[in-house]
């Protein structure tokens, strides 16, 4: 038991080492770890009643000054506290989003793989449906039926993450369901559910890990996209992509309103890219040398 966890954690340390060595990557981290702790943190630094949400007309449309660094909206709002709480909004829907369609596809992928046959052509047949369709269009139907909100956004841009994970599954599945170590747990008896949970998922766990962090960045471009043309997120809730969509009207002689929160788009989706590269890099085997 002792020589699995030395094993287990050697794993983990020549992992990290490895992403370590990657520049970028740790760039990555550490700009999205800055994102978390300041979407963590945002109530110590704002409060969300009179700063995010509040309207003042007194203070409307001034440019970023020392009492608001990136100045502030046509009603008078900080856009710089209405950004911070923003980043909640885009990291705990890639967050359930990216958890929800893992688990779900996850095991539908894990299913189809190790029973082949009928169940593997059902299954896969289903996921080809959704995957015939492009995400972003799939997205707006299902938001544009069920109406705009934080639930509804939720449930769409998972359903549109499954098939993918779906496909990653069953084919990590299958290069493992033949391995020497899954025939053995059959000849032991071990029930079909535990040789999955236990034995051929966890070895899967690295294209999941990859997956996650890079769906997690087309996520929060596709909430933005969704709460740009006004199907995501409802006002006066603050979201990066439905702050664009306002300040359309004022981009020409405000620019401010638009280039900001623009930015935060790409730095996070700029993190979690350069952090899913980095995991490629780390959890390959051909690059431990």
């Amino acid at each position: 038991m002792a020589t699995k966890k030395v094993k287990k954690r050697s794993q983990l340390k020549s992992i990290w080492f490895r992403f370590k060595k990657n520049k970028l990557a740790m760039f990555g981290l550490v700009l999205f770890l800055t994102l978390v702790i300041l979407a963590v943190g945002a109530g110590i630094f704002f409060d969300y009643d009179t700063e995010v949400i509040g309207q003042h007309m007194k203070e409307r449309l001034q440019f970023p000054s020392r009492d608001h660094w990136f100045g502030t909206d046509q009603y008078g709002r900080d856009v710089f506290a209405r950004i911070i709480y923003g980043s909640r909004i885009s990291l705990v829907v890639g967050l359930f989003t990216v958890g929800i369609a893992m688990l779900v596809g996850g095991g539908i992928g894990a299913l189809s793989g190790y029973y082949g046959g009928k169940t593997d052509m059902i299954l896969m047949r289903i996921m080809d449906i959704f995957l015939a369709l492009p995400g972003t269009i799939l997205a707006v139907a299902i938001v544009g039926a069920l109406g705009p909100g934080l639930f509804n956004v939720l449930l769409a841009m998972s359903i549109c993450r499954i098939p993918q994970f779906a496909r990653i599954v069953r084919s990590s599945v299958i290069s493992l369901r033949g391995q020497e170590f899954i025939e053995a747990a059959r000849a032991c008896g071990t029930k079909d559910v535990r040789i999955i949970v236990r034995h051929i998922l966890p070895n899967a766990i690295g294209p999941l890990v990859v997956q996650e962090t890079l769906n997690m960045a087309t996520t929060i471009l596709g909430v933005a996209g969704l709460s740009f043309i006004g199907l995501g997120i409802e006002a006066p809730i603050p979201e990066w992509g439905s702050m664009l969509s306002e300040a359309r009207d004022q981009m020409r002689y405000y620019p401010y309103l638009m280039i900001f929160p623009g930015i935060s788009i790409m730095l996070a989706v700029l993190s979690l890219n350069l952090i899913g590269d980095g995991l490629r890099d780390a959890l390959d085997p051909r690059m431990k040398n």
